[in-house]
């Protein structure tokens, strides 16, 4: 390569893996390049090369053998430079590239484009996947021999794309309507959905990607009529039922089934994350796609081509089953090494999976966890491990998925219908391109072992070619090399030392494993010159492909090769009662099913498949596209040239650049040629010459030799046309170099005569600008001084400011830190004051009420005592009296009392039935109050267990507060000023927690209290009512003594005398007064109250009425002032309720028969209660009535109305008289 000063040139690039450059300089063996982005690096001229200096001037060629220089950057500009004017086909001779756009461009596949290239040649229009295609199929027409046209590229290239394009094409120029109103091509078309669904699966690098090869043969009659069709696959990747990377996915139909809707709750299916051979994978969803209107499509392709409904639903049945295998685990057995089902989901999706595939349970247990090896003997079942077993599940899941897809391909083959008569068909090839991927497994290993083989019959397709172009044109071709790649599929395929043959020789044997596989294949190959063993790696192996070198892990490649039928998943299947399932599973014969294993090499198999199509593709006239992918992210308009680089390497691209640089890569028309190196030879231009004699001499005068004429081109080899560009532009730099001579003397002379003219004025000029510049200088350099004193001033005063702001920060933290220790302490030591005065008011107040309970006890001790003293000397005087005197004070009270009933006979026959109505309703009303009590009492008990529970919650807020103290102790431990302030706290707590559990305990007490209280208003409840039951009793006993003393009345003495028994009765009754007075006196304490006159029995019985008159008159004057005015309290005791009944006491109220003083006091405080304050009348006068109602109950009890008569007590009272007295004891109740 011939390179000078200024030659265009490509240099390599790590990111960008060539840019373009232009030669700067030499140093050594080194080129100094300028690339264009200005960067000048040092390069060897090895890795560089020649570019093409007027590429600018157009947007590239559409066939690359028209380039100038035929090499890989030129190739791969020229993509770039048509992919960014959306020109996606490129042509390399007879070799389609198509660039995957990567958006819709619906103008280049309408009707009207396939119309344009319906008949045209080959090379007449713009480069389209339609030419390739009418080109196949008019030379099957005009030739009669059948074509194939081969579609390869990596994961996302469009190649199914540009199958479905190739097939529309074919159809529109060859298409036949069938007898059922369809055509041929569309059912091949409509089936790509169903074989999609079941084929395809989201990679890396692609959503949709192929993951099996497929060869559509489409047939002809003689009449050039779409006859009939066949799909033949390929090398479908069974691993990936059981196993997928993230985020790749699995098959698209198990996904579209999850999301089917009614038919995946049918089959009890879910989201796909349920299941073990989807959820592998986090990627469940694919962007811009519905699975579930996949789905329909699905079915809608399964109804085009002919599967029934019966059918259909029993395929996916067969798919819900392998989700619900593939989710049964295993737990060892109670046996060595055996298996059984590990928990109550594995035997719910076990159960699922035996009736999807209609087959009995303890069968498919049975064929999943054992195996039966038959001997002479007999049969002997073997059972495995759990490792054995989840072998055995997926070898089940992975034979049932591709028995399934080849039953699909043949329905599909069937439903298309073949012609066997044909004897011209179109083969379109899907096939997997060349992969490369981090890590390299068994599919990888195949689908590059395909690509070499396809890559050979590309190398031979291209090498003839070459050879008919050098045919046409008569020149000599015979000493041309060819590139050949027979060692590598020796290398792979060769028996019996090849890779595939000791692959399968590894797989025979049960024990081997891949580091024995890979240690066979370093003995066997270590001295080839394509394979070669990874420094960091004992079982990886690289080998040395057309397109690059790739490393393949060894790790599982014996379990993907190995393909066993187990007899009894065939037997399994075979017995299902669903018919489909039973078709994928023919019965064995009987010398298969001997062994429970019948071993298969899937390497084996490909391999014959592949021989079986390198025939097809032989025996027909191959036309080849490439796809490539411009770029990782599947974004338009983004050109990735590494990746790109890399795919024309795997595409053999380059490779056929390399069968053409090895022979005349440069060939040129002689018109091109002599209009491009005429400036050679100008000397021939006169006209006397043609073009092919211009040439020659053009040739001749160089001196080169490795040239060709051809008929209508010039043929160069490689290097060549440089050498020719190289003279060319030494030509032109001649040239240019004269005009630049002449130029530049003239403009040279002129710079001359106009700097001499301006030298005097710029003399001029620099002497005032020197001396402005020197006076300019000191004027800074005293303003400088200035600047410099108020600087230094200013930097002065910055620092100390900033240094007095820290001393001023510094000081505020120190004193904000003590004042908030002093605040922290001032607040525990006030905490602690509180809770010391807390505690100190509960221990006062508890000794207050212990000492006030000894004291009222003491007293109640001491008035005890008292009184049965008096008691003694009371009944000590009552013997001394004598019988007579008692006699005699009974008989007069007797007669005092009959005369009394005489006078007021009529008026008590009157008012009994009154009184007894009136206190009959009074006592239910105070029943009902009573109960109404004993309401209020139940709520005081759920008030007081309210209480409880609250005490309860404080109690155990106080022991949450009392561990988060502790917590807070062990973690300030460090602190020994603030473990001791804790430890306060924690003391006052526990004495906290010492006192709430007393009051816990004290309030149990109050309600056990409050309970028998309650229980004690029902008891004195039932007690009225018997006492209302008795009174009723005794009412009818007063009747009948009322008889008996009216008879007594008649047989009194004379007046005289009764008026005596009434004086002495009086002074009798006087004096037993004044001793009732006195014995109440002892037991009461004192009250103020005015001294009533007792009654006088001397007076004369006219004054009587009037006196007792206006004593009653001055009685309710002297209650109605108590009443009416606030007394308020003495010792704790209420002095109007003391007052009145003092009052009522002394005046005998109690014996009297009539009620109306006591409803005169009642009517008096309901006045008040009705005129008064409210809040302050109510509350005095509620303790003046219950302390009223006290005293009349005390009086009560002492005359003997609820308790025995006792032998010092007075006569009994009448039954009226003891009415009076309950009715005086209920008013009082009623108003407290």
């Amino acid at each position: 390569m011939a390179l000078r000063k200024g030659s265009k040139v490509w240099a390599e690039d790590r990111k960008l893996a060539w840019v373009a450059a232009e030669v700067n300089d030499f140093a050594g063996k080194q080129v100094q390049v300028v690339t264009s982005s200005g960067k000048k690096v040092f390069i060897l001229p090895e890795k560089l090369q020649l570019r093409d200096a007027d590429e600018d001037d157009h947007g590239g060629v559409d066939d690359m053998t028209k380039l100038t220089y035929l090499n890989e950057p030129e190739v791969l500009h020229n993509l770039e430079r048509r992919y960014i004017l959306n020109e996606i086909y490129t042509y390399t001779g007879s070799i389609l590239i198509a660039v995957n756009p990567f958006t819709k461009l619906p103008h280049l596949y309408n009707i009207h484009m396939m119309e344009q290239y319906k008949g045209a040649t080959f090379g007449e229009l713009s480069p389209h996947v339609f030419a390739v295609a009418d080109a196949s199929y008019r030379a099957m027409v005009n030739e009669g021999k059948s074509q194939s046209i081969l579609v390869s590229g990596e994961s996302g290239a469009g190649k199914t794309e540009t199958t479905k394009l190739i097939m529309r094409y074919l159809a529109y120029v060859g298409g036949r309507l069938m007898g059922d109103n369809r055509t041929v091509e569309q059912q091949v078309l409509e089936s790509n959905p169903l074989l999609e669904a079941f084929g395809n699966a989201k990679t890396v690098r692609n959503d949709n990607s192929s993951r099996f090869g497929k060869f559509v043969e489409i047939h002809f009659d003689a009449n050039g009529r779409i006859s009939g069709a066949a799909i033949r696959t390929y090398l479908l990747e069974r691993s990936r039922v059981v196993q997928i990377n993230n985020p790749e996915r699995n098959y698209h139909c198990f996904y579209q089934l999850c999301a089917s809707g009614e038919d995946a709750e049918n089959f009890k299916l879910g989201h796909p994350s349920l299941f073990h051979y989807l959820n592998q994978s986090e990627t469940y969803e694919l962007d811009g796609i519905s699975n579930s209107e996949e789905y329909m499509k699905t079915r809608r392709a399964m109804d085009i081509v002919g599967i029934s409904s019966v059918d259909q639903k029993a395929i996916f049945r067969i798919l819900a089953a392998i989700l619900h295998l593939g989710n049964i685990d295993f737990s060892p057995g109670k046996e060595y090494d055996s298996s059984e089902i590990k928990d109550q989901k594995s035997s719910f999706h076990l159960q699922t999976a035996a009736d999807l595939f209609m087959c009995d349970v303890n069968l498919l247990l049975a064929s999943l966890c054992t195996r039966t090896i038959q001997t002479h003997e007999g049969n002997i079942v073997k059972a495995l491990d759990c490792d054995g077993a989840v072998a055995s599940r997926d070898a089940l899941a992975k034979t049932v998925y591709a028995r399934l897809f080849d039953w699909l391909v043949e329905k599909i083959n069937k439903s298309v219908g073949q012609d066997p008569n044909s004897s011209m068909q179109i083969g379109v090839l899907d096939i997997y391109g060349f992969e490369c991927f981090d890590i390299n497994s068994f599919e990888q290993f195949s689908i590059n072992f395909a690509n070499e083989k396809l890559q050979q019959h590309f190398n031979e397709h291209v090498f003839k070619m070459e050879q008919e172009e050098y045919s046409r044109e008569e020149i000599n071709w015979s000493y041309i090399d060819f590139v050949d790649n027979q060692d590598v599929l020796d290398l792979i395929e060769k028996k019996p030392v090849g890779i595939i043959a000791l692959l399968d020789e590894a797989c025979l044997f049960p024990r081997s494993t891949h580091q024995t596989f890979a240690i066979k294949l370093f003995q066997h190959f270590r001295s080839h010159h394509r394979f070669e063993k990874p420094k960091f790696s004992e079982t990886d192996f690289t080998i040395s492909h057309y397109a690059g070198k790739v490393s393949y892990n060894t790790e599982a490649f014996l379990d993907k090769n190995r393909d066993y039928i187990v007899v009894e998943h065939c037997n399994l299947m075979s017995s299902s009662k669903c018919s489909l399932v039973a078709g994928l599973f023919p019965l064995l014969p009987e010398e298969a099913s001997r062994s429970s294993y019948k071993f298969s090499s899937v390497s084996w198999r490909f391999k014959q498949q592949l021989q079986d199509l390198m025939e097809t593709l032989n025996s027909t006239e191959p036309h080849y596209v490439r796809c490539v992918k411009p770029n990782s992210l599947n974004r338009p308009q983004k050109f990735e040239k590494l990746s790109i680089l890399h795919q024309l390497r795997c595409g053999g691209v380059l490779e056929a650049v390399r069968i053409s640089l090895a022979g005349y890569p440069t060939r040129r028309s002689y018109a091109e040629f002599v209009d491009r190196f005429w400036l050679l030879a100008p000397e021939l231009m006169d006209g006397s010459y043609d073009e092919n004699v211009i040439s020659e001499k053009i040739l001749e005068k160089l001196k080169l030799h490795n040239f060709q004429l051809g008929k209508n081109k010039v043929f160069l080899r490689a290097g060549q046309i440089g050498i020719l560009d190289s003279r060319r532009a030494e030509v032109l730099d001649s040239a240019a170099k004269c005009i630049q001579l002449r130029l530049r003397a003239f403009m040279t002379w002129r710079h001359f005569r106009l700097t001499r003219a301006a030298a005097y004025v710029l003399e001029a000029y620099c002497r005032g600008c020197l001396t402005r510049k020197l006076y300019e200088v000191k004027r800074k350099t005293a303003a400088a001084i200035v600047m410099q004193k108020y600087v230094r001033r200013w930097l002065l005063r910055c620092a100390f400011v900033k240094l007095r702001t820290t001393a001023v920060m510094l000081q505020s933290i120190a004193r904000g830190f003590a004042r908030r220790q002093k605040f922290l302490h001032m607040r525990v030591h006030r905490a602690a004051v509180v809770i010391q005065a807390q505690w100190r008011m509960w221990k006062y107040r508890l000794a207050f009420r212990n000492r006030q309970a000894s004291i009222i006890a003491i007293q109640c001790l001491w008035r005890r005592k008292v009184a049965k003293r008096v008691y003694r000397r009371l009944k000590q005087e009552a013997n001394e009296a004598g019988a007579l005197r008692l006699a005699k004070s009974k008989l007069e009270k007797q007669l005092e009392d009959l005369t009394l009933r005489l006078h007021l006979e009529n008026r008590l026959r009157a008012s009994n039935e009154e009184a007894k109505s009136v206190e009959i309703l009074r006592l239910q009303k105070s029943l009902e109050s009573l109960g109404l009590e004993l309401d209020a009492a139940k709520l005081e008990t759920i008030k007081e267990c309210n209480k409880n529970e609250m005490l309860q919650n404080q109690l155990e807020l106080s022991m949450k507060e009392n561990s988060a103290l502790e917590r807070e102790i062990v973690s300030l431990a460090e602190l020994k000023k603030a473990n001791d302030y804790l430890k306060c706290s924690l003391d006052t707590l526990e004495r906290k927690n010492v006192a709430l559990a007393r009051a816990l305990s004290n309030a149990e007490k109050n309600t056990a209290d409050a309970t028998e209280k309650s229980k004690a208003v029902e008891n004195k409840c039932s007690q009225l009512l018997e006492n209302v039951k008795s009174l009723e009793a005794k009412l009818a006993d007063l009747e009948d003594e009322n008889l008996v003393l009216r008879q007594k009345a008649l047989n009194v003495t004379p007046r005289s005398n009764r008026i005596g028994l009434i004086k002495s009765n009086s002074d009798k009754y006087s004096l037993l007064s004044r001793q009732q007075c006195e014995r109440k006196a002892a037991f009461e304490s004192p009250t103020p109250s005015k001294l009533i006159v007792p009654f006088s029995h001397g007076m004369s019985e006219s004054r009587r009425p009037k006196l007792t008159a206006e004593r009653h008159q001055e009685n309710y004057e002297f209650l109605s002032r108590c009443i009416k005015e606030n007394l308020g309290f003495k010792d704790s005791k209420p002095l109007a309720a003391c007052i009145i009944y003092n009052c009522l006491l002394q005046w005998q109220a109690f014996e009297s028969e009539r009620t109306t003083i006591f409803d005169y006091i009642v009517e008096g405080i309901k006045e008040v209660l009705r005129v008064g304050d409210e809040n302050i009348t109510f509350p005095y006068w509620l303790s003046n009535a219950s302390a009223l109602l006290c005293l009349v109950q005390r009086n009560l009890r002492s005359n003997g109305f609820f308790n025995a008569y006792s032998e010092r007590t007075p006569p009994p009272l009448g039954l009226s008289e003891r009415i009076v007295r309950v009715k005086i004891c209920l008013s009082f109740f009623h108003l407290a």
